[in-house]
């Protein structure tokens, strides 16, 4: 799968979105290892707090059906480019990262952007 059909993805995965109070929505797709894709869009809550965002969505998703290992995850949000993931998104795309580590990969200006997650975030929280 190449990384068009996985910000595709994400798109659709947008549409999806329940962000009535920041009125930001996002949609997630990654890549595992095996060659799944799963999708996920943030969804708010009246209690900030409880809040998903759409990397975790996907991550937790991905995780309910065995996969362990990410190879790449395109989000994206009709709110801006560059939508780069938060910073607990980023320690939890880091912890499910595959062997040979995770694209990031955004809506630029003109193209699509591809992160190395360890380049998202240095020196990461590991076990």
């Amino acid at each position: 799968m190449d990384y068009q059909e996985l910000m595709d993805k994400a798109i659709e995965a947008a549409k999806n979105s329940y962000s009535p109070y920041s009125k930001f929505a996002v949609g997630a797709c990654l890549l595992t290892e095996n060659g799944k894709t799963y999708s996920g869009c943030n969804f708010e809550n009246s209690s900030f707090g409880l809040t998903i965002c759409a990397e975790r969505n996907a991550v937790g998703s991905a995780i309910a059906d065995g996969e362990r290992k990410i190879k790449a995850i395109a989000i994206y949000s009709p709110n801006q480019k560059h939508c780069y993931p938060c910073g607990a998104c980023r320690q939890v795309l880091n912890e499910f990262k595959s062997d040979s580590g995770l694209d990031v990969i955004t809506e630029g200006d003109t193209d699509l952007e591809i992160a190395p997650i360890s380049f998202l975030l240095p020196e990461g929280f590991n076990l």
